[in-house]
């Protein structure tokens, strides 16, 4: 069924406060990659989320920490050569218990140490929804195994590239048939999809909807961890995780349309998203 009408934000109760719109746990930075996890980490409080927590490698967390004093961060300790130990991901997870949701991958890296962290916090934290991006889908493989069966949503965002790695597919075969293609993968990972590009895909397998915002100009680093963190909020408000990605990816373009029309596609970088999130969203609520 192709839904047409993306979901509506409730207007807030005059006794809500902070634990009322959930805590984003956002795992994600790494030596030179900072800046995914402050863009993640700003998206989600942009989003709305009452709460949110950046869980980043120790040597990173002082600059982190500087990318926003609204969220809090925590220092994954890790060897002494900069790679994930099995306290790594023993510390991570204890973090995770306070999370409503966790978003994971943006700005890990690629080593094989943050695959087995990242396949430590997904095996483990089995009844939270997550978010998985960036170097989160690089550790996945083809076949789903047990993720598949796990209670708490799964919510993949990859684009056509990291969708083609992990199908089999070619890019080119994607990009030829891209919703039949999210609608098979989404029915075989139980998971809700949202396969990135010029109208992006959502569906869990039964609904999708075909976003229609957004822009060239936003093909740009760091566009994606916008939309992790704030697609991540949503699901801490309380919404679906398929509605969630519905409306991330209509304010998420959305944010991109309003940047633009000020300075123009080509000057467009990730952080103007942050600035032009507030006005899309004020669309989106009732």
């Amino acid at each position: 069924m192709n839904v047409t009408e993306v979901p509506k934000l409730p207007q807030r109760k005059s006794d809500s406060h902070k634990g009322t719109f959930g805590k984003v746990l956002v795992i994600a930075g790494s030596r030179g990659m900072s800046g995914a996890a402050v863009l993640c980490g700003s998206a989600a409080l942009r989003g709305g989320a009452g709460l949110v927590q950046v869980a980043c490698p120790n040597e990173v967390q002082p600059t982190v920490a500087q990318g926003n004093p609204c969220y809090t961060t925590h220092g994954i300790h890790q060897h002494a050569n900069g790679t994930f130990s099995n306290t790594s991901l023993e510390e991570t997870l204890e973090v995770a218990k306070a999370a409503t949701v966790l978003a994971i991958g943006p700005g890990l890296g690629n080593r094989s140490d943050v695959a087995g962290f990242v396949l430590g916090v997904l095996d483990t934290v089995t009844e939270k929804p997550i978010v998985i991006d960036a170097d989160g889908l690089n550790v996945l493989t083809v076949d789903p195994g047990p993720l598949a069966e796990r209670p708490g949503s799964l919510i993949l965002t990859p684009h056509a590239g990291e969708f083609a790695r992990l199908t089999g597919l070619t890019r080119e075969e994607v990009q030829a048939n891209r919703q039949e293609h999210a609608i098979v993968f989404a029915r075989k990972w139980n998971a809700v999809l949202v396969l990135k590009g010029h109208h992006t895909v959502v569906t869990d397998g039964r609904r999708m909807y075909v976003n229609t915002t957004g822009n060239p100009g936003m093909a740009t680093g760091g566009t994606g961890d916008v939309l992790t963190g704030l697609l991540a909020a949503m699901i801490a408000q309380g919404m679906s995780p398929f509605d969630a990605a519905c409306i991330a990816v209509r304010v998420h373009g959305r944010a991109g349309d309003i940047a633009a029309e000020r300075m123009g596609q080509v000057s467009l970088i990730a952080s103007d998203l942050l600035e032009a999130i507030p006005l899309a969203l004020r669309e989106q609520v009732v």
